[in-house]
């Protein structure tokens, strides 16, 4: 069986980024950034006052007491045209461009103003309360880097430089099939022996959260020919994948299916737990997962292996999110020869530090414990016993999408 980290790289080393599309500056929140942007203007594009207040000569203003002449007005987006000249100010607002000849701003609480006269004690340095042009970016600077996701906060950025649309990485679509003679939809009535498909609208819900473009296929049954109509269904897709019939067992069919059709298998079965009957290939130039078909096993396979594929087919830089450190709120065993991914609540303990706490009963099918837990507790292969209190290693779970 494979090593996580290994199966993952051969994951990654079959994908690659998807080409690039313009969408709307107000469309590409969350989407991942495909060209650096670079802005096409200062910002500030000119020195502008950053208070209320007046526009001063720093050289005119005395401890002892100063009277200016007020000559003029400069709200923001009508500069004043004219010139401040000695003793001479003019009143000016936020955001308002500085006008030429002065060089500080006395700010109104500092400031009495009769008619058209305005005093003060105030000394000022030259440059106080002015932002100057190009104080946060410049034009031409390069300001968002490609290969990142574009936040509200970059929104507002490539906003400020005077982009209307961005050039981001096309949403990668992926096919979902859930495969199994026991499926039926959610809402249906349910025979003995048959389950509701958890598998495809919560894979579909992940996929959509990270970005992606959920295709949710019919369920498959546990048949040849079933399974080998996925060859025609899967036209205009980036990537394939199922979920269940990648075990051993006499109705696990989906390998053998598939490879009737041409899938050319990679891997199959890696040392983990939950997910140890994995599969990847290609069909055709077309990546294929096969997750397991518990609904556990299938979701932490998707954090550990689809997510990641997903981030380098979205051109990100980082398509593997290191672990976060927390420490054990519970005794753990030893661990045997495959990896442990625990389901475990998160907590903060007096000293401020991360708790994880693995839940007592870590079947791979029991999707409240899943619903419930924050984190998977990372345990290496042939770890010892663990205490609580000792150092482990995380994944947030509740924050995987960030």
């Amino acid at each position: 069986m494979l090593s996580v980290p290994e199966a993952r790289e051969r994951i990654l080393d079959g994908v690659f980024p998807l080409p690039a599309e313009v969408v709307a500056l107000t469309d590409a929140c969350g989407r991942v950034s495909a060209a650096p942007v670079i802005s096409r203007l200062s910002n500030p594009p000119a020195d502008v006052s950053s208070m209320d207040g007046y526009a001063v000569r720093a050289a005119d203003l005395s401890a002892q007491g100063t009277r200016l002449s007020c000559i003029g007005s400069a709200p923001a987006g009508h500069p004043f045209a004219g010139q401040v000249g000695p003793g001479e100010c003019v009143r000016i607002f936020t955001g308002a461009v500085v006008p030429t000849g002065a060089d500080a701003i006395l700010i109104q609480e500092n400031a009495q103003a009769e008619g058209k006269s305005v005093t003060t004690t105030t000394t000022l340095a030259s440059g106080t309360y002015i932002r100057r042009k190009g104080q946060d970016f410049a034009e031409g600077q390069d300001i968002i880097p490609a290969g990142r996701r574009l936040s509200a906060r970059d929104i507002g950025l490539a906003a400020a430089a005077n982009h209307p649309w961005l050039q981001v990485t096309r949403r990668p679509r992926v096919a979902i099939a859930a495969t199994g003679d026991e499926l039926l939809l959610p809402g249906s009535g349910l025979g003995t022996g048959q389950i509701a498909n958890s598998n495809t609208p919560m894979l579909a819900a992940l996929l959509l959260a990270a970005g992606a473009e959920p295709v949710m296929l019919p369920v498959l049954r546990d048949d040849m020919a079933d399974l080998a109509t996925l060859e025609r269904m899967v036209d205009g897709v980036d990537m394939l994948l199922t979920a269940g019939g990648a075990s051993v067992g006499s109705h696990d069919l989906v390998r053998r299916g598939l490879e009737q059709v041409g899938l050319k298998t990679d891997f199959w079965k890696i040392a983990m737990r939950p997910g140890r009957p994995l599969m990847y290939g290609h069909l055709g130039r077309l990546p294929f997962i096969g997750l397991p078909g518990n609904p556990v096993a299938a979701f932490v396979c998707s954090v550990v292996f689809v997510l990641p594929a997903l981030r380098r087919m979205a051109g990100l830089a980082m398509p593997v999110m290191p672990p976060e450190h927390a420490v054990l709120g519970a005794d753990v065993p030893e661990n045997d020869r495959r990896m442990d991914h625990l389901r475990a609540r998160l907590d903060h303990d007096g000293n401020g530090r991360l708790v994880a706490t693995p839940f007592p009963v870590q079947d791979s099918a029991m999707l409240h414990v899943l619903a419930e837990s924050a984190a998977l507790v990372l345990r290496a292969p042939n770890a010892p016993p663990a205490k609580a209190g000792d150092p482990c290693e995380i994944i947030r779970i509740d924050r995987v999408l960030e």
